[in-house]
């Protein structure tokens, strides 16, 4: 691991120990990116439970992104609530023009079952919504994107520019999909990334979170776990 001098540093910023070297951390500065903690990808009978997927890994993220946000709000970082989906016509998903209508397992599951049509992360439905143990609080930025990534099709960046925000920590679903396109977009646009790898889920074979995980330690930004986010609040 190479040394914090490696990084600019700025009065008052806090050292959070991550990979590949420890990353200055100002509070001000930074916004915790919660992403799709729905209903759809989280819990039982929600769209990633209606597709087969493996859902036991969820509580233990849930339990860590949780602890993330309280952390998160004693140090004053911005929280960001991401919510993936679409009106319930499906306008925004984009039609058969658009890749994302052949992609989305969401939207391909709905057409090979009619009775699910207008129920999978739906705009008003349950699916959309956040878990229970997710609770926006006044003052936190709400983000309903239509595609993989938080910076497609929404006003994400102005907002984070215009509170100053440079620096951004991520959690939530799916580790491969979501977290990791808004990561990538995230650095390409300047801001620096931060992955909370143990508040991530991936919902599917453990070596694709792994992948995710060396591509941003390497190429990316940084990697960290919760207990060394908490231990800043404590």
């Amino acid at each position: 691991m190479r040394t914090p001098q490696d990084l600019p540093r700025t009065p008052g910023d806090l050292l959070l120990p991550a990979e590949p070297e420890a990353f200055p951390l100002l509070p001000s500065r930074t916004a915790l990116i919660v992403v799709d903690m729905q209903n759809a990808y989280a819990s039982k009978d929600g769209y990633l439970d209606k597709a087969g997927f493996d859902l036991s890994g969820a509580q233990s993220v849930i339990g860590n992104v949780t602890r993330l946000v309280a952390a998160a709000r004693l140090l004053g970082i911005t929280l960001v609530w991401f919510q993936n989906g679409w009106d319930p016509e499906g306008l925004e998903a984009g039609g058969p023009g658009s890749p994302n209508h052949w992609k989305s397992n969401a939207l391909r599951l709905m057409r090979e079952r009619p009775e699910l049509a207008g129920s999978l992360i739906t705009k008003g439905g349950w699916d959309y919504q956040l878990v229970p143990q997710m609770q926006r609080a006044e003052g936190d930025i709400l983000i309903q994107k239509p595609r993989y990534g938080g910076f497609s099709g929404t006003a994400l960046e102005p907002m984070l520019r215009s509170r100053g925000i440079r620096d951004l920590l991520f959690c939530g679903v799916a580790t491969n999909v979501c977290v990791e396109s808004t990561l990538r977009e995230a650095f390409h646009r300047e801001f620096w990334p931060v992955l909370v790898e143990d508040a991530c889920w991936q919902g599917g074979p453990r070596f694709v979170h792994d992948a995710t995980v060396f591509n941003v330690r390497s190429f990316l930004g940084w990697v960290t776990t919760t207990e060394r986010v908490l231990a800043l609040a404590a």
